[in-house]
């Protein structure tokens, strides 16, 4: 297990910018699965999840080329069905929450597909549900074996047809979208996701050779086609990364700019920082973050508390909750944080309150943020990183804490951000990774 050291109290400087989007990366790859033909990929970024991913699919025989550093080939031309059967595939998918993803394209292709319950954040509840309604509405098949655990889904035939989602779940829209693709007729899918990442695993099948339409809205119409072919595709930049580099510049007084942000798929991130107080410069398609001694908390136009709420996109992503939580201790007035969609992503306040942060957890969804204007810097401390977000916002307290603090279990951090310490390094930070 390996850990950071962070001397806090180091103001950054400098541009930096964002790796490529950790969850269209996993949907993206996953889509190779639908066709023989070689799929180039490029802006993978270079993190954990992604590592484990295509360790998963080179294990079932994929023939796999990395070309330059965030670029790569794929080729399903030649799986081992034998493999996808064995209890070496189940156990891999069981560590990493986006094998989910590789079930939809696996039943559209060969008809048969293995589900464990996969990995991942330790962020309560990620119920499977809305992915097996909708493959079962196509048509698909469950078998739940219990002497290894797992289900066994059979599709012998995929048929197209109407369905509205329990919930706009991100991967469970993808995971059916790319059920229906290889399906006969036509498939419509109301209340699906229409995030960024959804709207680019659209555009890439679609160039496929894929027939959806709807593309970023929550209707999605999908006529079945016989049979995929090759493409390149690039993901966009991340932008909980963005949103991860916002927060971070006004925590630790910085000035910094953000290159190459893709800005108009950023959606409400910068409204919602600057509802914190922080000032954005939106420069072409770069975001420049001024050195900020203070920053104040908004409030809503009836004069009542600011309260930041996490809703399915448009709204604003979930993600970044734990980092404007962070960024609100040494803000200028009040917030309510509310934490919709998972019941135990808020419980590493205890840490920041470890820290001096004045936080009110009220319960595990909601938490009053009392800023302290910076008049009282967080302190050094010893913690473990949770998740990967949770990863993220302590290190971000760390570098803004007066003192030396330790963060352990940072693979967590690695899940979701390509050497971070490196690159905030490059910016004047003072990280030392440690086993």
């Amino acid at each position: 297990m390996a850990s950071f050291i962070i001397e806090g109290g180091h103001k950054l400087h400098g541009e930096i910018t964002p790796q490529g989007a950790k969850n269209e990366a996993l949907e993206v790859i996953s889509a190779i699965l639908l066709t023989t033909e070689p799929v180039i990929i490029r802006n993978v970024p270079n993190i954990l999840d992604v590592h484990n991913l295509i360790g998963l699919l080179s294990r079932m025989g994929v023939c796999i080329t990395q070309l330059e550093d965030h670029s790569w080939q794929f080729q399903a031309n030649r799986l081992d069905m034998d493999y996808l059967g064995g209890q070496e595939f189940v156990q891999r998918c069981a560590s990493l929450r986006g094998s989910i993803l590789v079930v939809g394209p696996l039943l559209a292709r060969f008809h048969k597909a293995y589900v464990a319950k996969p990995g991942g954040d330790q962020i309560g509840r990620r119920r499977l549900d809305t992915h097996f309604l909708g493959i079962q509405k196509l048509g698909a098949k469950f078998n739940f074996c219990e002497e290894r655990g797992v289900y066994e889904i059979d599709a012998n035939e995929l048929n197209g047809t109407r369905m509205l989602l329990d919930e706009a779940s991100v991967t469970g829209t993808a995971n059916i979208i790319m059920t229906a693709v290889l399906a006969q007729g036509t498939t419509t899918i109301y209340n699906a996701a229409c995030e960024p990442y959804i709207q680019q695993l659209c555009q890439m099948l679609n160039q496929m050779g894929a027939k959806i339409s709807g593309i970023s809205s929550n209707l999605l119409t999908i006529e079945g086609v016989t049979e995929l072919h090759g493409t390149e595709h690039t993901i966009l930049p991340d932008m909980i990364e963005v949103g991860s580099f916002i927060g971070m510049a006004a925590m630790t007084g910085s000035d910094i700019t953000i290159k190459h942000v893709s800005y108009e798929n950023l959606g409400i991130i910068p409204q919602a920082f600057q509802r914190l107080g922080i000032t954005i410069e939106h420069v072409g398609d770069d975001i420049h973050i001024p050195e900020h001694q203070h920053y104040e908390v908004a409030s809503f136009m009836d004069g009542s508390t600011m309260a930041i709420a996490d809703a399915p996109w448009p709204g604003l992503t979930p993600d970044l909750l734990s980092i404007m939580l962070v960024v609100a201790t040494q803000a200028k007035g009040s917030v309510l944080i509310h934490q919709k969609m998972f019941e135990s992503r808020l419980f590493f306040v205890d840490k920041l309150i470890d820290m001096g942060a004045q936080i009110i957890l009220c319960d595990p969804h909601r938490a009053v943020v009392v800023g302290h204007d910076n008049q009282r810097p967080l302190h050094g401390a010893k913690m473990s990183s949770p998740d990967i977000r949770a990863g993220i916002a302590l290190l971000i307290a760390a570098m803004s804490a007066n003192g030396t603090s330790v963060i352990s279990n940072i693979e967590q951090i690695d899940r979701g951000y390509e050497d971070i310490e490196g690159r905030l390094t490059a910016l004047g930070a003072v990280i030392k990774r440690i086993q």
